[in-house]
């Protein structure tokens, strides 16, 4: 499997996917501090990549995404934004919407299976 299609993957067995540098409880960067700390005050599980564990997403992901930075969240299959934007919409109480619906939505989907 290639870099694009492990990516692909990722992104759609993830309702709620963020690519930072490290782990939520352990970040490499503000940036992917500030973006985690946002996610974990949603109070819903998401995954998460660790981008400096794998250069070969580190390397494609912004060419596929069309984003050039790091952290990117994926909500649904589609990219929300950098930390800026995740911040802006955590304190507009508009992240915290978009993954409750998103959490509802997917527990839905797997009780019904």
């Amino acid at each position: 499997m290639d870099t694009i299609e492990r990516i692909k993957e990722q992104i759609s067995e993830n309702s709620i996917l963020l690519y930072m540098k490290g782990s939520p409880k352990l970040p490499n960067c503000g940036f992917s501090s500030q973006a985690s700390q946002a996610l974990m005050g949603c109070g819903e599980k998401f995954a998460y990549v660790d981008i400096l564990l794998n250069p070969d997403i580190r390397a494609e992901l912004p060419k596929y995404a069309d984003w050039p930075t790091f952290p990117q969240l994926w909500v649904d299959g589609e990219l929300v934004g950098g930390c800026d934007i995740i911040m802006e919409m955590y304190q507009q109480g508009e992240l915290q919407t978009l993954i409750t619906e998103s959490a509802a939505k997917h527990s839905a989907v797997e009780s019904s299976e």
